[in-house]
């Protein structure tokens, strides 16, 4: 056992429980349907800014992203950290005023009052999947955590820390996610900031800027290159529009959107959000490529922790320690109540009232052992993270900004984008192809383009025979 696991395993029960005497402090609040999903929409920039930040900012960008710049070079954070933030940015751009105006408590409820009853089911089955694969990465990642630190084998970690995830989730809703959020991410920043800092320093034998001096001097050109060669334009934009494009129809996101208290509280606290993400993302980058300067024989996943159990005091790496997972639990959070939300909300049957919120409890439960099942088959945080990205992108993100700003939208059109750029994307994906067969475009441009050729074509026709 690492000489760390005692005072980690202390550090991380006494902040368990306060995570979940927060939950349990606003479960009043979730006596009804409105409270438990949206905060009452009552949210205001103070909360709901954090809340946006947390609901990506964890396993994708401070570990998978980290470990996968360490490979392969900055080209990696196309997905996470620029595309995620970006995401942030447009959203606030594109999205948070209209959708806040129409008071919905789901996102399929934006397809139902759009194009109909059957495309909203049609949505929710194709958005909840692609939670699975985003939960199960930040169970992966967190369950590498623990197995780092505490010693426990991977079939012991995995359920603990599907557990921790959803109890105060389960007890208080939006309310304890939102609260939690706040302290979590408050914690995430201080803590990236510091390993960022001791990390240059060590770099530069005690001074930060020799320390990215260094790390400028001695990075592999091919590694600091953020654009892609010509070569790997396509994978490239693949990977940027998951990220940025992809998340914009996801529940998780338009949630907080549609708790925000006002429709300027929501568009400012998403731009402010993507801002933040870009600027606080790219310290984990740094810390990437200075893991081959620093550690070159280290492991090959869950590089920060290793860094931070390297680097620094005891007392100091158990406070970053438990950093990491405050990210992590801030975006598994967020990550289980949505599509628990739709499921209860849009699959399984309406109603506001108290007698309501326990459907959408046990909703809870179910997708977090969905998605501890999957997790389970041993897939890598990465590529879960992408599948989720791109599950979202080929099917939902058409007929959203469709039946936002084009006039000639119909609900035929919404279920041909749905059924087109999901069914390409997935029958790849099920034959274990990244690209479209017999071309060079990866499978997610592809669903996407499918998407919106469907969309477009059968739009125009209903428009004629109108």
């Amino acid at each position: 056992m690492d000489a760390l696991a005692v005072p980690v395993a202390l550090a991380l029960l006494v902040y368990l429980v306060g995570m979940l005497a927060l939950g349990v402090f606003v479960r009043e609040r979730t006596a009804d349907v409105e409270g438990y999903v949206v905060a009452g929409r009552r949210l205001d920039l103070g909360l709901a800014t954090p809340t946006l930040l947390a609901t990506w900012f964890g396993a994708g960008t401070l570990l998978a992203a980290t470990d996968a710049v360490r490979a392969e070079g900055l080209r990696a954070a196309a997905l996470d950290p620029f595309g995620a933030g970006l995401c942030l940015v447009l959203a606030g751009l594109w999205l948070a005023r209209p959708l806040w105006r129409m008071r919905l408590l789901t996102l399929p409820d934006f397809y139902a009052r759009t194009y109909g009853t059957r495309a909203e089911v049609a949505a929710a089955v194709v958005m909840v999947p692609g939670y699975l694969g985003w939960i199960a990465a930040q169970l992966v990642a967190l369950s590498t955590v623990v197995e780092l630190y505490l010693g426990l084998p991977h079939g012991l970690a995995l359920p603990l820390v599907a557990v921790a995830g959803v109890a105060y989730t389960l007890v208080g809703g939006m309310w304890a996610v939102t609260l939690t959020d706040a302290v979590q991410m408050a914690l995430v920043v201080v803590g990236v900031l510091v390993l960022g800092a001791v990390t240059l320093a060590e770099l530069g034998d005690g001074g930060i800027v020799a320390g990215w001096t260094r790390l400028v001097a001695e990075t592999p050109a091919a590694k600091a290159r953020v654009l892609p060669e010509a070569g790997e334009v396509l994978p490239w934009l693949s990977l940027l529009a998951a990220g940025a494009l992809g998340n914009l129809p996801g529940q998780d996101l338009t949630q907080r959107i549609f708790a925000a208290r006002s429709e300027r509280v929501a568009q400012v606290a998403c731009l402010l959000a993507g801002g933040l993400y870009l600027a606080i993302g790219t310290v984990p980058l740094a810390i990437g490529l200075a893991a081959d300067l620093l550690l070159p024989e280290a492991v090959t996943e869950a590089i920060l922790p290793a860094l931070a159990h390297h680097l620094l005091h005891p007392a100091v790496a158990v406070v970053l320690v438990v950093t990491v997972i405050s990210a992590v639990l801030s975006t598994l959070d967020s990550a289980i109540l949505a599509p628990a939300s739709v499921i209860a909300h849009n699959l399984w049957g309406r109603g506001g009232g108290a007698e309501h919120v326990a459907r959408y409890r046990w909703a809870v439960g179910g997708v977090a052992a969905a998605a501890l099942g999957l997790a389970s088959l041993g897939q890598s945080a990465w590529d879960l993270l992408q599948t989720a990205y791109e599950a979202s992108l080929v099917g939902l993100l058409v007929p959203l900004l469709g039946g936002l700003w084009w006039p000639g939208r119909s609900e035929r059109a919404a279920l041909a984008a749905l059924g087109a750029g999901t069914g390409v994307w997935a029958l790849h994906l099920a034959g274990g192809y990244d690209t479209l067969a017999g071309t060079p475009v990866p499978i997610g441009l592809a669903g996407l383009g499918c998407s919106a050729l469907a969309f477009l074509v059968v739009g125009l026709r209903d428009g004629r025979q109108a």
